[in-house]
């Protein structure tokens, strides 16, 4: 649990200065689940260039509770939580200053949001919060007071956990919380888990991650988990203490960050899903003839495929499909063995390629909308799918034939900008597996939206 904060303050000598006014929002990692704003009363003087920069004066603090009457209230909200704030020093300072005022020890861990951009975010202009915000389309309003700032920071630190494939903050958030948060029985757990698609983390008594997978229903699929009693299961009943999740909305979102992050974490229990995902692929050569030949064969590294499968029958498949689709010769797409004619002449639905009847080059050409469709090979292209919220969509760059990474974007947000798109998107390796991901999620999503560019270096 975090709480996200923000404090305006009179400014003045080091910590001599006083709190003008704080915004504190509760977040578990998803949504906020409990806020404080208000207004305080820090009796002492207010420098000239705070209030020009805030239009926080002394004649709105008269009636603010001073921060005796509103420690209790902070206390409360920030207990077992981590503090989060950009530039968290400073903020957190000004707190303990305020709390030995009064005599009481307070102590909190804490997470910057400075800190944080400039390791996940890299080669940002600036990282203060209106220029870093700005730059990343994350919209501001009531800049320079503490509930604007606040909310900005929410949203901040909600896109820098999509963009922590380490998973370096919800492992130190989980074993900070081991002694008052974790549930004692597996029910418990369940219970706080959303029925919603995304990419879940088991985590043991040392905040470590033992499992890590993806589900269209985490609930769901915890529950599978926690009732199976085969041996894998039953070892993880054992260890669980935690269990912690990122909704993603899309499911190709799931799927890369569930792929990436078992490579980076290397969970003791996901030791089958760190090879290679698929098997098969779809190969093209020309023959002597001048006909493009298509062919489903294992998985060969030194050659380029059109696209992957993760069986040779759902390879044969799909082939099977197409050739109705294109209007293309099974003889010539490796689906009926044989010198002369192929089955699909025989009953006068093929053109006759087999046999050299049809020219080469009209039969080519829809072998190459077929290439073109499936393979991804030089292209530069948005896809888009469900985010996280109704107002929200996930984006997936591919540049040049080579996936960049995906992130998220408000409907209202232009996505056509490069600098822009390219800060919301969360980097990720592009290799054999992310590309089979993507070429089979695109085959099987009929309504994903596809935005070709032409994106300038």
């Amino acid at each position: 649990m975090y709480a996200i904060l923000d404090i305006e303050t009179t400014g003045g000598k080091y910590n001599e200065e006083g709190i003008t006014e704080i915004a504190i929002h509760k977040f578990d990692g998803h949504k906020v689940t409990d806020k404080f704003i208000s207004l305080v009363n820090p009796e002492r003087e207010i420098q000239p260039f705070v209030v020009n920069l805030t239009g926080i004066n002394s004649n709105m603090l008269k009636n603010a509770p001073k921060f005796y009457e509103v420690a209790k209230r902070i206390v409360e909200i920030t207990e077992d939580c981590i503090i989060v704030a950009h530039n968290s020093s400073f903020d957190y300072r000004i707190l303990k200053t305020e709390f030995k005022r009064l005599g009481f020890p307070y102590k909190r861990k804490t997470l910057c949001t400075v800190e944080l951009s400039k390791q996940l975010i890299p080669n940002m202009e600036s990282y203060s919060l209106g220029k870093l915000t700005r730059a990343l389309g994350i919209p501001v309003s009531d800049r320079h007071r503490a509930n604007g700032d606040a909310v900005a920071t929410v949203k901040l630190f909600k896109m820098l956990l999509n963009k922590d494939l380490d998973k370096v903050i919800i492992k130190n958030a989980v074993k900070i919380e081991q002694k008052s948060k974790i549930a004692p029985n597996l029910r418990e757990i369940i219970d706080k888990l959303p029925s919603e698609t995304g990419v879940y983390y088991i985590h043991n008594d040392k905040g470590d991650i033992i499992y890590i997978g993806k589900s269209n229903n985490i609930k769901k699929r915890i529950t599978q988990h926690f009732t199976n009693s085969g041996s894998k299961s039953k070892k993880i009943q054992k260890l669980v203490s935690a269990v912690t999740y990122e909704k993603t909305g899309s499911e190709l979102a799931a799927l890369l960050k569930e792929s990436a992050e078992i490579k980076k974490n290397k969970p003791i229990f996901n030791r089958a899903l760190r090879r290679t995902i698929f098997t098969h692929a779809l190969y093209s050569f020309i023959d002597e003839n001048g006909y493009i030949n298509l062919k489903i064969d294992k998985a060969d590294g030194s050659q380029s495929p059109i696209t992957t499968f993760s069986t040779r029958a759902s390879g044969k498949h799909f082939m099977f499909k197409n050739v109705d689709d294109y209007n293309l010769c099974q003889k010539l797409t490796g689906l009926y063995d044989t010198k002369s004619s192929c089955f699909k002449y025989d009953v006068k639905e093929c053109n006759g390629a087999c046999i050299n009847e049809e020219p080469a080059d009209s039969y080519n050409k829809r072998v190459n909308l077929l290439i073109e469709k499936y393979s991804y090979s030089n292209k530069n292209m948005l896809l888009i799918d469900r985010g996280r919220d109704i107002d929200e969509k996930s984006v997936f760059l591919i540049e040049n034939g080579i996936f960049k990474g995906f992130g998220f974007f408000d409907l209202n947000h232009q996505i056509n900008n490069k600098e822009i798109l390219e800060s919301l998107i969360t980097p990720m390796q592009n290799n054999r597996d992310t590309q089979h991901i993507i070429q089979s999620y695109m085959r099987r999503n009929k309504r994903l939206k596809i935005i070709d560019l032409n994106l300038k270096p």
